[in-house]
Formats: structure tokens, sequence, C-alpha cells
């Protein structure tokens, strides 16, 4: 599309700078890339009438505004399935009861093409533009994901998951399989020749996997410049039999593989000690904040500040579906309740506990703007895709959208642009979001309104 959007323009800048044009403009090139952006269009077009030149004008609504795509830094395909059940159990009863005979039944191809064409759907309708997909072992079924990633024009890292063991009968592949399996899918995805669909490695996590297998997938990483992504520290339990294979701790598990690079996210990290957030820190990797999952299943609260204030770079995941919902939005307002909830864990002696062990008066609450961050920019940091998209700089793919809180009730008054982003954050779902743009292409026209 060539178009310019005249009205407010709202994006993250960094984690504590955000921007914005309340009678704005953006313009993006016939190639998808954002080439102006600003308060000023007409001075903009008087100082670049070639770009400007047969730019189709769109004007937003007082009630409308653009801001980045989602980014969901971690999400299990497979499991939208069986998205809302079983979060009454740990994380290891879950996984045993449900995840691992759902995720079994995508060596049926045709079960596979029909629930990942609902996923990708269900994640573009919810404004997710980058998703960082988990599928399963299976080679062909994962394929299937990302062709239809490609097809529906979302952009989105995929990963054929590995596992040799601690894992069902039913569900588990040798060591050579694992990495026979990951080598002929990369190759695949290279002939899908798609610039917005990657290959991830997919470790499921280090107690799926021997010490021989991450090492042999560190190395395919480091062969190809390939993403990462896994799961660190989310469970204690989990945590504690980390521990006593590796005889290290869970992040120097995967760092003694070689998976911990400035291309690795790692999901949760709700009890990573402080060693553990240096050598991440150290090593660029990043953390997929999922606190819809944590909660659900009784993990624990993770404090993003925490890991922010030590140079760790975080993200959102909904983690579907331990979480139980596809939407960031939903991901962004579950980790101000954390955060919040952590402030009072922190700060208040809270009748029937005792005093709280974890005393911090300076400890300071996440804020609308940061979970805003998270979820656009951070994420796509976090994926280490932010050359990319996750805001607007100039030369960025055009990865957007348009919402419009007045979908289903207009304000009782007009609202500044503050207020606008906040009522969407705070009440806003997919119905609200009425287009949604992946690098420059419209995926998503209309909205829902039943």
């Amino acid at each position: 599309m060539a178009a310019v959007f005249l009205g407010t323009i709202v994006h993250s800048k960094s984690f504590s700078e955000f921007e914005s044009f309340e009678r704005g403009f953006l313009a993006v090139s016939a190639s998808g890339k954002i080439i102006g952006i600003g308060h000023d269009y007409q001075a903009w077009e008087s100082s670049n009438p070639v770009l400007a030149k047969d730019l189709e004008v769109v004007r937003l609504s007082d009630y409308q505004f653009l801001m980045p795509g989602f980014v969901d830094c971690h999400i299990h395909a497979p499991q939208f399935a069986q998205v809302g059940l079983g979060l009454d159990m740990p994380l290891l009863d879950w996984l045993n009861t449900y995840t691992f005979p759902l995720e079994a039944k995508f060596s049926d191809q045709q079960f596979a093409q029909q629930v990942y064409k609902s996923v990708v759907e269900a994640t573009l309708r919810c404004g997710t533009t980058l998703a960082s997909y988990f599928a399963t072992n299976h080679l062909e079924s994962t394929l299937i994901l990302a062709r239809e990633a490609v097809r529906q024009g979302q952009r989105a890292l995929v990963g054929k998951v590995c596992s040799n063991c601690n894992s069902p009968d039913f569900y588990v592949e040798t060591a050579e399989e694992a990495v026979s399996g990951t080598l002929a899918f990369v190759e695949e995805m290279k002939k899908l020749g798609s610039p917005l669909v990657l290959p991830t490695i997919t470790p499921r996590f280090a107690l799926s996997c021997s010490k021989e297998l991450l090492k042999d997938l560190g190395d395919i990483a480091r062969r190809f410049d390939l993403h990462i992504q896994s799961h660190i520290s989310e469970n204690l339990a989990e945590i504690e039999v980390v521990k006593g294979i590796f005889k290290t701790s869970y992040a120097g598990a995967y760092d003694d593989a070689g998976l911990l690079t400035n291309k690795t996210v790692m999901a949760h990290g709700v009890h990573l000690e402080d060693e553990e957030v240096a050598l991440l820190k150290a090593r660029c990797s990043s953390v997929a904040h999922c606190p819809a999952s944590n909660t659900m299943l009784s993990s624990g609260l993770c404090d993003v500040q925490r890991l922010v204030n030590a140079g760790v770079t975080v993200g959102l995941g909904t983690d579907v579906s331990g979480g139980n919902s596809v939407s960031i939005q939903d991901a962004l307002l579950r980790a101000l309740d954390v955060s919040k909830h952590l402030d009072f864990f922190k700060k208040q002696n809270i009748r029937g506990m005792g005093e709280a062990k974890t005393q911090d008066p300076n400890y300071v609450q996440l804020k609308y703007k940061q979970a805003f961050y998270l979820a656009t920019l951070g994420g796509a940091k976090a994926l280490s895709l932010d050359h990319l998209t996750g805001n607007f700089a100039l030369g960025k793919d055009f990865d957007a959208l348009l919402v419009d809180v007045s979908v289903l009730e207009s304000p009782v008054r007009r609202l500044h642009v503050n207020e606008l982003v906040e009522k969407f954050i705070y009440t806003g779902s997919d119905r609200n979001i009425v287009e949604v743009f992946v690098a420059g292409n419209r995926v998503k026209k209309g909205c829902q309104t039943t």
C-alpha cells in the first residue's frame, strides 16, 4: 500500500519513552516501509514531493489511533485446540494430562491444518502481527503452520519442537530424529522464500532434551545463525529436577549447550537467580513474560522490573494454552496486574500472611505505557526483529493496528491521546482492532460487533 494516515499516532521508542502525535501523520510507501512520521504532514509533503506523490489519504476519526502491531513472544500453536482446559493443575501435571496427548495428535496433518488455520486467524484478529510459535515434534505438521502463517500474511517465527527424554512414550523422538528433523525443517523453510516467516530452534525445555541434543541444537543455531526459543525457570519443582540432571543452573544448562545467544528468547523466567539474570544479560538473551499462564498454572509472579533494571530485554507472551487467551492486549493487562500484586507483597503487611519476606519499599509498579512497550517494541527486541518492526521508526516495515475505542460505545467526550490508549488497554478487545497491517499489507479489515 502507499498511504498516509492522518490522526493520532502512538508508539514506543524505549521502555521509558512513549511518543505520540495527536494530530499527526504516518506515511507508508508502496513497498510497505515507513517513510514519514510527525506532527506536520503539509511540511513533510512539501519537503518530500516525490515520496508524497500518489499517497492515499486515510483520515482517522477522533476515537481512532494507529499503533504498532502486537508481538507474542511465546505461544504454543497446537495448544489452541485445548485453550481454557486443565488450568487448575500445576505445570507438570498439566503437561502429562492434557498437553502431551493433544500434541501427539499432530501426526494427523488434516487435524494440524484445521488447528493451525484457526490459531493464525485468531492471533491476527487480536492484532498479533508477529508471533513466536512452538509447534510439535512433527516435521510435516510444523511446516503446515509455517505455510499457514505465510498464506495469511503474519510475521512469525516457527519452531519444530525437540524432545528426546522425560516425555511420554507416545510422544518422544530420538536425538537423531530431533536433529535430522530440525535440519530438514530449516531447509524446507528456506524453500518457502518468505521474509516474514523464519525458523527458530526449539528445544521444548531442558528437561525434555539430553545434554547431547541440546548441544546439537546449539550447533545448528550457530551454523545457520538462527533464532532460538525455549522455557526457563517456570516452576519450582521443574527447576530442582533440571539442577539435579545438569548439575548447574537452568540458564547454565542452556549456556553450556550454546543456546543462550542474542537471538534467544526464554519464556517465563519467574524464579531466575541473580547469577542467571546476569548470564542472560551477558549473552543478550531475552525473556518472554507470560503473566496469564504463570498465574493459571500456579508457577509464580515474574518481577519484570527486576529483569529490566538488570538490563534484560523483556517481551510478552500469551503462552496459550497455559494462558487462556491468544490476545496480547489481555497479556498486557495481566502484566499490569502482576506488577500491582508484587507491589502489594513488597510494601504491605497483608493480613494472614505475616510479614512479607521480600520487602522492597522502592519497588515501582509497571505503568501502562511501559506495558505497551513490552507488547510492541519490547517484544520485537526480545525476538531480535526490532530492526524490522516493533515501532514506527523510519525505514521499518509498517506492522500496525488501527484501533477504534468507539466500536461498541462512543465515549461521552473526546479523549486526548493518552486516554485513547489507556481506554483501549483497560477496556478494549479484538473488536476494537478494526484493521491490521503487516509489512504494509492489510491482513484484517472490518470489525466484529457480535
